[in-house]
């Protein structure tokens, strides 16, 4: 196996096109280029890549256990999730967005409504979205909120919980 450095915007981009956990970027960018085995013969120049349009994507395009690994924190494995979550259903992803905890609105569309709901709220925005979410929560409350959106967003559990389980 051979490593390849990208810029962070080509690695997000990747890591969104994802349609199931566990597939790996080798993967996505054989789906990606319709690459066959005797494809991958051809000259680099030959290659052209086009983006997905955002409808294509699918509802399991949530990023793989490989690029949640890739990142160190609790906080940036939160955001790809919700990043990923949003591009695979943003419609979907708007409606569950509104939902709430006891005292807190966990996302918004403004950080001034997330301020609004709590003194120490750090609100964040969600990387390529117009929402943005609380921040100053612990591990278990990130997963609460991951849970709560797939949930609304009719994820099947197993799913839900493999995913809560990554960040």
């Amino acid at each position: 196996m051979k490593t390849i450095e990208v810029d962070e915007e080509l690695y997000r981009y990747i890591a969104s096109q994802t349609q199931h956990i566990g597939e790996s970027a080798s993967d996505i960018l054989r789906r990606l280029l319709g690459a066959t085995p005797q494809s991958l013969t051809c000259q680099a120049d030959e290659v052209s890549v086009e983006p997905m349009a955002a409808a294509e994507a699918s509802p399991a395009s949530l990023p793989d256990a490989d690029t949640l690994a890739a990142e160190e924190s609790s906080i940036g494995r939160f955001m790809l999730i919700l990043t990923a979550l949003y591009r695979s259903q943003p419609e979907a992803f708007a409606q569950a967005a509104e939902l709430k905890g006891r005292k807190r609105l966990y996302i918004a569309r403004t950080p001034e409504e997330l301020q609004a709901n709590g003194t120490t709220t750090k609100p964040k925005p969600i990387p390529d979205t117009p929402f943005w979410v609380i921040s100053n929560t612990n591990t278990a409350r990130k997963r609460h909120i991951i849970s709560q959106v797939m949930t609304a967003m009719a994820y099947p559990a197993d799913q839900i919980e493999q995913v809560c389980d990554k960040v």
